[in-house]
């Protein structure tokens, strides 16, 4: 494994497998996060990558191996545990109080994370940092759109920084504007100190913001590296199955013309 400056990593990944009861999902996986760094997981659907991200936030027990934490021993802790050692979870979908409006959606999430005596300030941080949820701040989080409600989420995140981040699939049926300003999201988070785990299916976008890539092929880790070379990888794993190129989704196929 690579690490960070120094060699540290903020997530290590050390031969771990999963299972879905009888079904083995995960087999000897080996990676890490630097700390500070952006690590893109790649794969086909199916590969494992969102089970990855379950495991190491503590939403799914490992079987086998070892997860740590910036040298923490998190290995097979409850999530709320894993999440006061310093990792946030970004899950696939909408992960917003839909009832809630958006300004009480960000209350809430700040009065826990930094005590009530911290709400303004970070409200404010959040506006800044993403206007449109400073036009939005008294629409309903249900009545965003699926874009507008990751950036929700991410913004949760961005004015109380974790030391790791796990984006699951975040920018899914998302159209290509939405898309950017969710990567802007991602920037800034990284750019105040967090390391990311991006779990993507759009190869050639999270590329472009990653320095480490893994892929992955039924549950196994096919590449492990620069993400340079991750494109390669994906081709070679593609040409495997019959495929000559990598696809990425159309979001628009999606049903996703309001995101």
């Amino acid at each position: 494994m690579t690490g960070g400056p120094g060699g540290s990593a903020a997530l290590e990944v050390v031969r771990v497998s999963a299972s879905y009861g009888p079904y083995r999902a995960l087999f000897d996986v080996t990676f890490d996060v630097p700390e500070g760094g952006v690590t893109a997981l790649i794969g086909s659907n199916g590969a494992g990558k969102s089970t990855v991200s379950r495991v190491v936030t503590g939403l799914l027990a490992s079987t086998e191996g070892a997860i740590r934490l910036g040298g923490l021993d998190i290995t097979g802790l409850a999530a709320y545990k894993i999440a006061r050692a310093g990792a946030a979870h970004v899950p696939e979908g909408r992960g917003v109080f839909a009832n809630l409006t958006v300004e009480e959606n960000l209350r809430l999430a700040f009065r826990q994370r930094g005590g009530r005596q911290s709400v303004p300030g970070s409200l404010e941080k959040a506006y800044a940092a993403f206007p449109v949820l400073g036009e939005r701040r008294r629409q309903n989080g249900g009545t965003l759109s699926g874009g507008e409600q990751r950036i929700l989420s991410l913004a949760k995140v961005l004015v109380a920084p974790p030391r790791l981040l796990v984006a699951d699939e975040i920018s899914l049926g998302l159209a290509p504007v939405m898309i950017d300003a969710v990567y802007d999201g991602l920037r800034k988070i990284n750019g105040a100190g967090t390391a990311l785990l991006i779990v993507e299916q759009q190869v050639d976008r999270v590329l472009e913001i990653a320095g480490n890539a893994v892929v992955l092929e039924h549950g196994s880790v096919a590449y492990c590296g620069n993400a340079s070379g991750a494109l390669a990888a994906v081709e070679q794993v593609l040409a495997s199955r019959g495929e000559r190129t990598v696809r990425v989704p159309d979001p628009q196929q999606n049903g996703s013309a309001r995101d």
